[in-house]
C-alpha cells in the first residue's frame, strides 16, 4: 500500500476503533489513531474522533492516507564505509543505528541522504524520489554490507538476483544459548504477527499468508550462555533471521522485539551498554548485472559485537 489512498472496508469484530482497523488494514494502531486525530477516518459515513469508541461488526469504515508532505530525499554529507564503487553500483558497510531510506520518524540522516551526496545524485530511480537506488535494505539496528543500484540497467539486474535468491549472503549473529543441532535449517513462512501487527512472526506451513522463508545457520563458537553463529539466507524477508533464530528458542541478544536475554546475560548487556540486536551482514556475494563477474565483498564484524563476543567468551558469570 502506497501513501495518499483511500482505503475502504468492513470492520470484522466488535471492539474499540484502533484495534478493529489494525485487524482489517495494514496500518499500526499508532498510525491509525494518528489518522484519526487528524479526522481521516470515517465509521458508517460518520467522522470518527477517538481511537478508543467501541465499533460494531459489520460496520463500513474510510481511511484516508494523506500523501508526504515532501517525499524528495535531500543530500546530507555523512560519512560513507565505502567498500566498493564503480559507475552502475556501490557497495556499502552500513553502522549500527542508521536508517537505510527516510520514511515516518526518520526523514533525514538516512543512508539515502548520504549517498545522495556521495553520488552527486546519481542513484537509480526506479526505486522512486524517496528510495533512490535501493534494492534491498538491513534493519536499521543491523550492521553490514548493502549493495544499492547507481544505474536503472543495475538495478534491474540487481533486482532479479534478489527475486530468484542467486545472491550469497551470510550474517553472522550472537543467540541465546546453543543451538541443538549446532547446524540445521530453519524453513517456516514468515508473515505480519497476528497478535502484534509491528511485528514478523512464523506462520502455518499452509497459511494463504506470508512468504516461505529459508535460513541455514552453523554454529561458530560456544560462548557463556550464547553463541556466535553464522546464518546464511535463500530468502529475504522481513526480520528474516531474528524471527527464525527466535522461533527456534535462540533469539538474538539484544533483540529488543524477538527475544529477551536470560538473566546470566542481562548484566553483561547492560554493562556494555549493547542495545541492538547483535546481527552484522558480514558477507555479500552477486553477479555483476553490467558485465557479469561474481563479487564477493566481507565485512569484519564491528567493534560493538566483537567486544560482546570477547566478553561472553571469558565472562565466568
Amino acid at each position: 500500500m502506497s501513501q495518499g489512498e483511500l482505503i475502504n472496508g468492513v470492520i470484522n469484530s466488535a471492539a474499540r476503533l484502533d484495534k478493529a482497523l489494525a485487524e482489517v488494514t495494514p496500518l499500526s494502531r499508532e498510525r491509525i489513531k494518528a489518522l484519526i486525530s487528524d479526522r481521516k477516518v470515517e465509521v458508517d459515513g460518520k467522522v470518527a474522533t477517538s481511537p478508543s469508541a467501541r465499533v460494531q461488526a459489520g460496520s463500513s469504515f474510510s481511511v484516508h492516507i494523506p500523501p508526504p508532505d515532501d517525499p524528495q530525499a535531500h543530500p546530507q554529507d555523512i560519512p560513507l564505509n565505502v567498500v566498493y564503487e564503480d559507475a552502475h553500483l556501490i557497495v556499502v558497510d552500513k553502522p549500527a543505528g542508521m536508517v537505510v531510506h527516510p520514511a515516518a520518524g526518520n526523514p533525514d540522516g538516512t543512508l539515502v541522504n548520504a549517498l545522495l551526496h556521495h553520488c552527486r545524485g546519481q542513484l537509480s530511480g526506479i526505486g522512486g524520489v524517496a528510495r533512490p537506488g535501493i534494492v534491498h535494505r538491513i534493519d536499521k539496528d543491523t550492521s553490514g554490507l548493502l549493495v544499492v543500484a547507481k544505474s536503472d540497467v543495475a538495478h534491474e539486474g540487481l533486482a532479479r538476483q534478489f527475486a530468484d535468491h542467486s545472491l550469497e549472503r551470510a550474517y553472522l549473529a550472537v543467540c541465546n544459548g546453543h543451538p541443538v543441532p549446532p547446524a540445521g535449517t530453519v524453513d517456516e513462512r514468515i508473515g505480519r504477527s497476528d497478535a502484534n501487527r509491528k511485528k514478523m512472526a512464523v506462520l502455518p506451513r499452509d497459511s494463504s499468508r506470508g512468504k516461505h522463508a529459508v535460513t541455514h545457520y552453523k554454529t561458530i563458537e560456544r560462548l557463556n550462555g550464547c553463541a556466535l553463529i553464522e546464518c546464511r539466507l535463500e530468502t529475504g524477508r522481513t526480520h528474516q533471521v531474528r524471527v527464525h533464530l527466535a522461533s527456534i528458542g535462540h533469539a538474538l541478544l539484544g533483540d529488543p522485539v524477538y527475544g529477551r536475554a536470560n538473566a546470566q546475560i542481562r548484566p553483561i548487556l547492560k554493562e556494555l551498554g549493547f542495545e541492538r540486536q547483535a546481527l552484522h551482514a558480514a558477507v555479500l556475494g552477486f553477479e555483476h548485472p553490467v558485465n557479469g563477474n561474481f563479487l564477493q565483498f566481507r565485512s569484519e564484524l564491528p567493534a560493538d559485537m566483537r567486544e560482546l563476543i570477547d566478553q561472553m567468551g571469558h565472562s565466568n558469570r
